[in-house]
């Protein structure tokens, strides 16, 4: 038979597990069926944005087998600032650099990044802007001056 200490234990329990859930999803909502309801959404974006993203790996991918193609570069506007991904199939020795100071001529902070340089080159970072005043830039503008410092980098590395 189980005793009210053991429910209450259940209860607490559970609403603790609903209040971090609601937490690491982001929902505002207080019942539990939204709370749920919140996740199973989370849930689904965070599949889309992987289904996306190994799609872009995998073009990557194919395209990078030619040794002349550079790695492959994609942004996306996030709602405050910007998601960025370069990829590469080759190792890429000294790229990490030239991109992180790019961005800080653009006047971009990293706030969140992750990097492997072993066999290919993956980089993946959010960036925001700065500076709230003046021009805010848009995902094509990072995206050209990351493929001008590739581009650099590569036309330095050949001629080494």
């Amino acid at each position: 038979m189980v005793s009210n200490k053991d429910l209450k234990k259940k209860r607490e329990d559970l609403h603790e597990k609903l209040q971090l859930l609601r937490s690491i999803t982001h929902s505002h909502s207080l019942d539990k069926t939204s709370i749920i309801l919140d996740a199973t959404k989370y849930i689904e974006e965070l599949k889309e944005k992987v289904e996306r993203l190994n799609q872009d790996i995998a073009t990557a991918e194919e395209t990078s087998k030619d040794q002349n193609h550079l790695p492959m570069v994609t942004v996306e506007t996030l709602e405050k600032g910007f998601l960025i991904n370069v990829y590469s199939g080759n190792s890429c020795p000294g790229l990490l650099v030239p991109i992180l100071e790019v961005f800080e001529d653009m006047g971009l902070s990293v706030m969140e990044a992750r990097v492997s340089c072993s066999d290919t080159f993956q980089f993946q970072a959010v960036g925001g802007e700065e500076e709230e005043g003046g021009d805010s830039m848009d995902a094509e503008a990072v995206t050209q001056a990351v493929r001008r410092v590739i581009k650099n980098w590569r036309e330095s590395t050949s001629q080494q």
